[in-house]
């Protein structure tokens, strides 16, 4: 009995370690499972919460940046525009510069003064150039013998109608602009329309034979009459040109041409115009009538009720060598306000087209015509052989003709000079009014300033 109790009492001993053993290892696990899942729970909430943190304050950020930024667009274009920078019309453009005097000037900046505002006019003189022929208008203001009446020359960029000189003057009239005046008569210079308008008309070309009667430089009634006999002299259509022959051209103009033609050509060319540039002026005057004789007077130049201006002048060259096209002449580069900023650019435009130019360049065979072998070989007498003038292509016409009072002598040259190997030619409009003592003659004046202007812009390139 007393084995078995014993036996008993450590039984219940054993018994009790395992249960304890067991419950404790269960609670363990328990314990493990459920900190763990604790921990699950806690890391579940945590980004739960951030989530929904996130949530709460980003979208209405964002919300708040997308209504900043359409308010901000909507007011950007509520907004009224920006002032667009002061531009000067050329209407007022030409008020600022009413009482500037670009003629005689040897400088090419110059500034003028509003009660709004103050300029900075910047033009296309070329100093060099002006200052050589300001040098020969003093000259001339010296002598006592050869003096003329009145004299005004004009250059121009025959492609771009600038005027780069531009000087003169008038006994008589000392504060006007002879240059822009239009009531020298065109003489002979407008056989350069009648010549155009037969070229492009009736199919003339510098070699078609011509024929007339008498002198060349007359022009009698009986000298139009459209005949041929053995007293006739046959001349080439650039040989008449080159020669200034008046009867040949009188004859175009009455039997070939006509009112309608004559009219629509000297419009084509600009006559009876005011141009519309910087410094307005009149072109040139140019009518006709039902007497057949004044066909022929207007034809050929011998008259004195067709004028023009010595601008014009170099207007009529830069449609022949800008294959029909005349340039619009303008003198301001750009202008300028106080704050130095630009509110006036020269814009470089054609006025119109005058001719066709295959017309264009078959004029230019009959002015350089009238430079070798025509009325002005003895002023460019030499120029094959001169250093500056053989680089050249030169052309021109030539006119004279006493004002009705027979006391002053009219001389014209209106002409070209271009480069044979370069880009650069300059068209030239030359007109003196010879008192009773003939001076230089304007197509010597000419051959001076393409030898002037060349020579430097030569020397320049050299550089």
């Amino acid at each position: 009995m007393h084995n078995l109790g014993i036996h008993l009492d450590t039984d219940k001993k054993e018994s009790s370690w395992r249960d304890f053993q067991t419950d404790y290892i269960v609670k363990k696990k328990k314990k493990v499972l459920l900190f763990n899942t604790a921990k699950a729970i806690i890391g579940f909430v945590a980004i739960l919460l951030l989530m929904i943190s996130l949530f709460l304050f980003n979208s209405p950020a964002r919300e708040m940046e997308k209504k900043f930024s359409k308010l901000q667009t909507k007011a950007l274009e509520e907004l009224p525009p920006l002032p667009e920078p002061l531009k000067l019309s050329k209407q007022k453009l030409n008020q600022i510069i009413s009482n500037t005097k670009f003629i005689n000037t040897d400088k090419n900046i110059f500034f003028v003064d509003t009660p709004e505002e103050s300029y900075k006019i910047t033009t296309s003189i070329d100093v060099f150039l002006q200052e050589f022929l300001l040098s020969q208008m003093e000259q001339l203001k010296k002598l006592t013998r050869g003096k003329p009446e009145r004299i005004a020359l004009v250059v121009m960029e025959a492609d771009t109608g600038k005027i780069i000189a531009m000087t003169g003057f008038d006994l008589e009239n000392p504060e006007e602009n002879p240059c822009f005046k239009s009531d020298y008569p065109a003489a002979s210079i407008f056989k350069i329309i009648t010549a155009a308008a037969a070229v492009e008309t009736l199919g003339y070309t510098p070699q078609t034979p011509l024929f007339f009667n008498g002198s060349k430089y007359t022009l009698y009634k009986r000298q139009l009459k459209d005949l041929k006999n053995k007293y006739s002299a046959r001349i080439s259509f650039s040989r008449a040109f080159a020669e200034s022959v008046n009867p040949v051209f009188g004859k175009i103009g009455k039997n070939d041409l006509g009112k309608e033609k004559l009219d629509s050509y000297a419009d084509a060319f600009g006559f009876n115009q005011v141009i519309n540039s910087e410094l307005p002026f009149v072109t040139g005057s140019f009518e006709t009538n039902s007497s057949d004789y004044h066909l022929a007077e207007l034809g050929c130049g011998f008259n004195h009720d067709t004028t023009i201006s010595p601008v014009f002048g170099a207007m009529l060259i830069s449609a022949i060598i800008n294959s029909g096209d005349l340039m619009l002449p303008s003198i301001i580069e750009h202008v300028t306000g106080t704050d130095g900023k630009i509110i006036y650019q020269n814009n470089i435009s054609t006025y119109r087209s005058a001719v066709r130019p295959e017309t264009a360049t078959t004029m230019i065979q009959l002015l350089e015509k009238t430079i070798s072998k025509g009325t002005a070989r003895k002023s460019f007498r030499g120029s094959s052989k001169d250093a500056v003038l053989s680089q050249l292509v030169i052309g021109g016409k030539t006119g004279s003709l006493y004002n009705k009072a027979h006391t002053v002598k009219y001389d014209w040259f209106t002409g070209f000079g271009t480069e044979k190997k370069g880009t650069r030619k300059i068209a030239i409009s030359v007109v003196v009014g010879h008192r009773k003592y003939i001076g230089t003659r304007a197509s010597t004046y000419a051959k001076m300033i393409l030898k002037q202007y060349y020579k430097r812009n030569d020397a320049t390139a050299q550089l």
